[in-house]
């Protein structure tokens, strides 16, 4: 009997801490969600201006190094664009991941 108090008590502390819990979930998703948005779109276009630099520097090179340098600036290029494709999308990925039936919690991004 004694250790069916015990386990009552442990679980109603650690239904307590999960409600705490849930608050710092909800923090976190709204953290990166904000960072996602701030982040990915100066990535997305420092990756641009970099694949031009890697493309024009590769031109001045011999036959190797430019098709090297075409491919590298090609990846930079896809890395841009998936980034902004993730900046765009991520936001209401999140939202419905994490809809809850109440307003509180909601990712606020």
């Amino acid at each position: 009997m004694k250790k069916i108090g015990i386990f009552a008590v442990l679980v109603l502390v650690s239904g307590i801490f999960a409600v705490s819990g849930l608050s710092a979930v909800q923090s976190a998703m709204n953290s990166l969600c904000v960072g996602l948005r701030d982040m990915l779109p100066v990535a997305a276009m420092l990756m641009i201006i970099l694949a031009g630099v890697i493309y024009a520097a590769g031109q001045m090179m011999g036959a190797e190094t430019r098709a090297r340098a075409n491919v590298w600036a090609t990846a930079a290029l896809t890395g841009a664009l998936i980034a902004i494709l993730i900046a765009v999308v991520a936001p209401s990925v999140l939202n419905m991941i994490y809809d809850g039936n109440s307003t509180t919690n909601s990712v606020k991004c």
